[in-house]
C-alpha cells in the first residue's frame, strides 16, 4: 500500500517541485497573455492602417494644393516684348480669358528732393521742428540736442512713419542727404521747418522757400489696354487684367506690347490622370483600414466624403463643372477610372472649363463658394478629418485608449499570476515536506516489518 501511494505521486522516482510550478503557472499564464498580445497586434494594425490613411489623405491634398499655388496647373501670361512690361499669373487665370494691347505712355515715379553739400553728417544743424506732409497727411520732426545733425534729421524722417525714406549719401566734398516718397502723384511731399525753428532746418526744407531741391516729381504710370487709358500710383498693375499682374518697366509711347496666355495642356491631361492614381492610393489605405473591425469602422464617414467628390460641383460652368464631366468615373469595386478619349474630347472643346475644374477663377463673381475647385474641396475633407474630434481624431484618441487598456491588461494579468505562482509554490512546497514526512514512516515501516518477518521465520 505505502510502496503504492508513493509511486503514484512520483515519489518513488523523485518529484521536480520547481519545474512542476514553473509549467503550471506557465499554462495558466501564457493563453491569457497571448490572447491580450493578439489584442493589441490587431490594435496596432488598426492603428498602422490610420497613419497610412491620414498620411495619404494629407499627401494627396497638400500636392494637389502646392501645384496650383505655384502655377503648375496655371495659363502662363505672354508678352511680345517683355523690355517694356512683364506679366505673372495669379489664381484663377486662364489662357481663355484675357488678351490685349498694351501701351505704357509713362511710368510711376517717385518724388525725390536733395540737399545741398554738408561737410560732416554729424555737424549740428540746428534745433527745432519741421513738418512732412505726404499726401496730405502731416508729420511732425523734432530735432534737440540728441539728434542734431544731418544723420539724426534723416533718422527721424524715416521713424515717422510717413512713407519718406532719407537717405545720406557721399558727395564730392562732403555729405547729402535725399529724401524720396511714394510712387504716384497723389504721394508728393513737403518738408517745412516751422516758425521759431533755427535756420539751418530752414536750408533742409523743400517747399515754401526751402533750401533742398527737386530731383524729381511724383508722377502716376500711364496706360492704354486695348485703346482705352489707365493711370496707377505704381507700375505693378494687379487689378486691370483678370488673373495677372503686370509689371511697367518703361515707357514707349507708340509701341504697343500683345499680351496673352498659353495653357499647359499637356500637364493638366498628366494632372488628371495622376489625381486618379493617388485617389485610388488613397481609397485603398482607407478601406484597408475601415475593413478592420473595431474604431476604424469610423473611417466610413471619410470614405462617404471622397465618394461624394465625384459628383461635387466644383466650378460655376454651366456644363463642365464635376469630375465625372471630364471623363472620371467611379468604378464597382469604388475606385476611380479614367475615359481618355472623353477627357481629349473636353480639352478639344472647352480646356478652359477643365482648367478651371484644378485652377479655378478668382474675381469679382467667383469665388470658393460659387468656384471651389478640386482643391479647395479635397483640403475641406482633409481639414474636417484631422481636425480636433474630426473622424481620424476620434478614431486615433479611441486606438490609443484601446492600446493603453490593452497594456493595462497586460500588467493586471502579470500581477494575478505572479501571485498564482506564489501559492504554488507554498502549496507544492508544504507537499514536498509532507512526502518527506512520508518517506520518513515508510522507511520506518520498513524496517520493522523486515524485522517481523525475520522473527517469524525463525
Amino acid at each position: 500500500m505505502v510502496s503504492s501511494i508513493s509511486n503514484s505521486l512520483g515519489f518513488g522516482s523523485g518529484v521536480d517541485v520547481a519545474q512542476l510550478v514553473a509549467d503550471l503557472s506557465a499554462a495558466s499564464r501564457a493563453p491569457k497573455v497571448e490572447r491580450v498580445a493578439q489584442l493589441a497586434k490587431q490594435n496596432q494594425a488598426r492603428i498602422s492602417a490610420l497613419g497610412q490613411a491620414r498620411s495619404d489623405l494629407v499627401g494627396f491634398a497638400d500636392s494637389l494644393e502646392q501645384m496650383i499655388s505655384d502655377g503648375t496647373l496655371r495659363s502662363t501670361p505672354t508678352v511680345s516684348d517683355d523690355s517694356v512690361l512683364g506679366a505673372t499669373a495669379r489664381a484663377g487665370m486662364t489662357a481663355d480669358s484675357f488678351s490685349a494691347t498694351v501701351e505704357v505712355t509713362q511710368l510711376a515715379r517717385a518724388q525725390t528732393v536733395f540737399s545741398g553739400i554738408v561737410a560732416d553728417k554729424a555737424a549740428a544743424i540746428g534745433t527745432g521742428t519741421m513738418t512732412l506732409t505726404v499726401g496730405g497727411v502731416a508729420k511732425t520732426i523734432s530735432i534737440g540736442s540728441t539728434n542734431n545733425s544731418l544723420d539724426g534729421l534723416a533718422n527721424a524722417i524715416n521713424a515717422s512713419g510717413a512713407g519718406v525714406t532719407a537717405s545720406i549719401i557721399a558727395d564730392e566734398g562732403g555729405h547729402r542727404m535725399i529724401v524720396k516718397g511714394p510712387t504716384g502723384e497723389a504721394n508728393g511731399f513737403t518738408l517745412t521747418a516751422d516758425a521759431g525753428a533755427d535756420p539751418g532746418l530752414t536750408a533742409l526744407s523743400y517747399g515754401s522757400g526751402g533750401g533742398m531741391t527737386l530731383g524729381q516729381s511724383a508722377t502716376n504710370a500711364r496706360f492704354m489696354i486695348d485703346g482705352i487709358a489707365f493711370s496707377r500710383a505704381t507700375n505693378i498693375v494687379d487689378d486691370v487684367v483678370p488673373g495677372m499682374s503686370l509689371t511697367l518697366k518703361k515707357a514707349a509711347p507708340g509701341q504697343p506690347v500683345d499680351i496673352g496666355a498659353s495653357r499647359p495642356l499637356d500637364m493638366i491631361k498628366q494632372t488628371v490622370g495622376d489625381f486618379v492614381a493617388v485617389y485610388n492610393q488613397l481609397k485603398t489605405s482607407i478601406t484597408a483600414a475601415t475593413k478592420l473591425s473595431g474604431a476604424t469602422t469610423g473611417l466610413r464617414e471619410l470614405e462617404r466624403e471622397l465618394n461624394n467628390l465625384m459628383s461635387k460641383v466644383l466650378t460655376s460652368h454651366g456644363s463642365i463643372n464635376k469630375l465625372t464631366d471630364i471623363g472620371i468615373a467611379t468604378t464597382k469595386e469604388g475606385t476611380l477610372a479614367l475615359d481618355t478619349a472623353k477627357l481629349d474630347k473636353i480639352l478639344a472643346a472647352d480646356a478652359g472649363a477643365v482648367e478651371a475644374i484644378f485652377n479655378p477663377r478668382r474675381d469679382a463673381t467667383h469665388n470658393q463658394t460659387s468656384d471651389p475647385g478640386i482643391a479647395f474641396a479635397l483640403d475641406a475633407i482633409r481639414d474636417k478629418a484631422i481636425a480636433t474630434d474630426g473622424v481620424i481624431d476620434r478614431v486615433s484618441k479611441s486606438l490609443a485608449d484601446k492600446a493603453e487598456t490593452l497594456t493595462e491588461q497586460l500588467e493586471a494579468i502579470e500581477l494575478r499570476e505572479s501571485a498564482y505562482k506564489a501559492r504554488l509554490e507554498k502549496q507544492f512546497g508544504g507537499l514536498d515536506a509532507k512526502l518527506a514526512a512520508f518517506k520518513a514512516t515508510q522507511s520506518y515501516l520498513e524496517q520493522q516489518i523486515e524485522i517481523w518477518n525475520n522473527q517469524y521465520k525463525s
